[in-house]
């Protein structure tokens, strides 16, 4: 089929490899335009920019699908269909309309759970045991369109968003040739008119953690919120994000270290498994004690309420 690819982060380079190497014809891949990044604030092209790139595709980076010039060019490359994954514009009528069987989209939940831009997150935050990948029939309202494919996946215990965010990345990847392969087969279901949620942007300030809430909820927050961006505590005026933890069955007082790195909560306590200190990499909790000490009998952050 001739595609147009509409993709941007990590996310949605295993499916734009799978699309290549089943043999798709890509006609032209639109992404978000290169952003300002490092120290310098150098331009860095998107991921699928980088790989569109070497792979010698045509790359499109508007700012936005609204002028009639835009959905012109898009119309322009005629295409059969087109796939999008975390593309992260808004794709109005003109652009719906303009391949010949429409645009298929790749999204990271068990619709119609989970719409919206942060499915993945929420799905850890909110203590979901499975999730999955649907590919759906794109319509005008926010993930609102027909699924024409899906599958699911149980969420680990202590699994993080990283980790869950590949794996869906790998299924999507498989599914959308799998739906394309079989298209004139498929037969679209409506969504279920019950169970809908939606999955909000993730704010910084929700890194925020409370030790006052139940050790369940904080575990799934440090862990859905990982790697980024990252529920974190100050220690000595340094900021140390949390990036794996479970619950534990200790008891003592909101925040106070018990032992190891397993802090009392509302009820029970957190295990931490994994920190990153400000200016380093990922390592596990022992490492970093290993460092700077035992931290038994602390209140983390300094006082038994800290919530920073």
């Amino acid at each position: 089929m001739k595609i147009v690819f509409m993709g941007t982060p990590d996310f949605s380079v295993p499916a734009l490899e799978a699309l290549i190497a089943a043999g798709h014809d890509i006609v032209a891949v639109y992404t978000q335009p290169p952003r300002p990044a490092g120290r310098g604030k150098a331009l860095r092209p998107s991921p699928v920019q980088r790989v569109a790139e070497q792979q010698g595709l045509t790359v499109c980076h508007p700012q936005s699908l609204r002028s009639a010039e835009v959905q012109a060019e898009f119309c322009a490359h005629d295409a059969d269909i087109a796939v999008v994954v975390a593309y992260g514009l808004i794709l109005p009528r003109g652009i719906l309309e303009g391949p010949r069987q429409g645009c298929l989209n790749i999204h990271a939940s068990l619709l119609p759970r989970w719409r919206g831009a942060a499915p993945i997150n929420r799905a850890i935050m909110a203590g979901d045991k499975e999730t999955g990948v649907c590919i759906m029939q794109m319509e005008a309202g926010l993930d609102t369109g027909p699924v024409v494919l899906r599958d699911s996946l149980p969420i680990g215990e202590t699994e993080t968003a990283g980790v869950l965010h590949d794996r869906l990345s790998a299924m999507g990847a498989r599914l959308i040739v799998a739906a394309l392969e079989h298209y004139d087969q498929l037969r679209p279901e409506p969504q279920a008119t019950q169970g809908i949620t939606y999955a909000a942007k993730i704010d910084k300030a929700e890194a925020v953690i409370n030790w006052q809430r139940p050790a369940k909820e904080v575990a799934r927050h440090i862990n859905g919120l990982s790697p980024f961006p990252g529920a974190y505590i100050v220690r000595d005026g340094k900021r140390v994000k949390f990036l794996q933890a479970r619950d534990v069955s200790l008891n003592g007082r909101p925040g106070e270290v018990l032992n190891g790195l397993t802090i009392a909560c509302g009820d029970r306590a957190v295990e931490v498994l994994q920190v990153q200190p400000a200016g380093k990499g990922a390592m596990s909790a022992q490492d970093w004690l290993n460092g700077v000490g035992p931290l038994t009998g602390e209140w983390i952050g300094g006082s038994p309420c800290f919530q920073l």
